[in-house]
């Protein structure tokens, strides 16, 4: 019990000590800056924003009148960048569990680990998240603290525990196992009570790479589930590998895809079929080419926003014991094989005119901009990187008319930049402030090291 008390103090002097990082301010303005707006338009060079409370109010190239100006902040922007605030809508936020010697995940919550990556999201520009699949307690109760304002972190959507079929991918921990319907609704009902911002599924039977089989949530179940959780008012995502799993998921009614297809090339009919039905598809370039790369360039935790969000444990833990498990992995070499295979379906997708939305699958603040590099290395326009970080997050969200653009109405989630990002996505590090729900982040407060 002690320790538990201690346990609990600590986490609150976190959560305390970080309060001021979003402390509230008036009105605020921002004068004569290129505005990059999220929607893929040209870029706007000297635009002025004003922000009432939590909303952009106006977005012009005139000055503001006296009356609006009176009494507010004044951001100068001449020479700077503006952008819509950064999405990752697949996360797993660290700090529920934790593995064993043996391989086996526990839950141990954790929760100021999960404050201090929630922080290094928003220090990095990042200010939403989606956390895809976490222990429900955990995830949702730092979801309510975000929302009430008691943690500095970035807008928090969660689908707490994965819904799916016994033994298939993600039936672990925390997990809501349905066999048949209409029995299965009793266990969905209590699953909705969590009011979930998503509910995902798992449409995965393996058997590619490394993977061995493993049963596959039957697909009128699966309709039924979505037809269910859809009539509750509740989006609902799936993870599927293949373009035919895909293609399923999405005629059984699923509202987004929570990965790109990797299992192979997808077909020359597939991309005009992302474009045709309009389902947002996550992009998750970075978990699997995170393997190699800490393998062969270690060197990438060096750069600032890493330097600035991970603790000196955790990058030389990275650099040594993690290193050495991903050097022996057969799954880092098959993943480093197939990378490059997902980045050609992605860049065919969003030429074909599909939405894709900045995903990472991971759990930093960093792995956004790493995600947003890669994207640009499978011959993605740097304007459509953009969008895919911001607004197409947003639709994925189901959140468009509130987030992912910088226009009149929406919410004040955005980023003033020092270098132009259109010219080099790299430049999308060179972060100057960070405004969430209109109010600037102060991010010396959000430094771990």
């Amino acid at each position: 019990m002690l320790n538990k008390c201690v346990k609990n103090l600590f986490v609150f002097s976190v959560l305390f000590s970080n309060f001021s990082c979003l402390a509230a301010q008036g009105n605020l303005i921002i004068k004569d800056i290129t505005l990059i707006d999220g929607t893929g338009r040209a870029a706007m060079s000297n635009m002025n924003i004003l922000i009432e409370g939590e909303m952009i109010k106006k977005v012009q190239g005139s000055d503001f009148s006296k009356s609006e100006r009176r009494g507010a902040r004044i951001i100068k922007g001449k020479g700077k960048y503006l952008i819509p605030g950064l999405m990752d809508i697949h996360i797993h936020l660290v700090g529920s569990t934790k593995v064993s010697k043996e391989g086996i995940r526990k839950v141990a919550l954790d929760r100021a680990k999960g404050i201090r990556a929630l922080q290094g999201y928003l220090y990095s520009g990042v200010t939403s998240v989606y956390d895809s699949g976490n222990v429900p307690e955990y995830i949702f109760e730092l979801r309510e603290q975000e929302r009430a304002g008691e943690i500095s972190s970035p807008r928090i959507f969660a689908a707490g525990g994965i819904v799916t079929y016994p033994g298939s991918h993600g039936s672990g921990a925390g997990a809501t196992l349905l066999n048949e319907w209409p029995s299965a609704i009793p266990a969905l009902d209590k699953h909705l009570s969590w009011k979930p911002d998503m509910v995902k599924l798992t449409l995965e039977e393996r058997g590619w790479g490394a993977r061995p089989l493993i049963p596959l949530l039957p697909l009128s179940l699966m309709e039924e589930i979505i037809r269910y959780t859809n009539y509750e008012g509740v989006r609902t995502t799936a993870h599927a590998a293949s373009e035919l799993r895909a293609m399923q998921a999405i005629y059984a009614g699923v509202d987004s895809l929570s990965h790109p297809v990797i299992t192979g090339p997808i077909s020359d009919k597939f991309a005009p079929f992302m474009a045709i039905k309009q389902t947002p598809m996550a992009t998750t370039l970075t978990i699997g080419e995170n393997y190699s790369r800490l393998v062969e360039h270690p060197e990438f935790l060096e750069q600032a926003l890493y330097q600035a969000t991970f603790t000196k444990e955790e990058i030389s833990q990275l650099k040594t014991e993690q290193r050495d498990k991903y050097k022996d992995a057969t799954w880092t070499w098959w993943m480093k094989l197939m990378t490059p295979i997902a980045q050609e379906n992605i860049r065919k997708i969003n030429e074909a005119g599909g939405i894709l939305a900045l995903g990472t699958d991971k759990s930093s603040g960093p792995a956004v901009h790493r995600e947003m590099e890669l994207l640009v290395k499978a011959g993605i326009p740097i304007a459509d990187v953009i969008r895919i970080a911001t607004l197409h997050g947003a639709k994925f969200l189901g959140k468009d008319r509130e987030l992912g653009s910088i226009s009149a109405g929406k919410l004040a989630d955005m980023v003033i930049l020092d270098s132009d990002p259109l010219l080099d996505i790299n430049n999308a590090k060179h972060i100057n402030t960070v405004i969430k729900n209109g109010q600037v982040v102060d991010r010396s407060k959000l430094r771990i090291q």
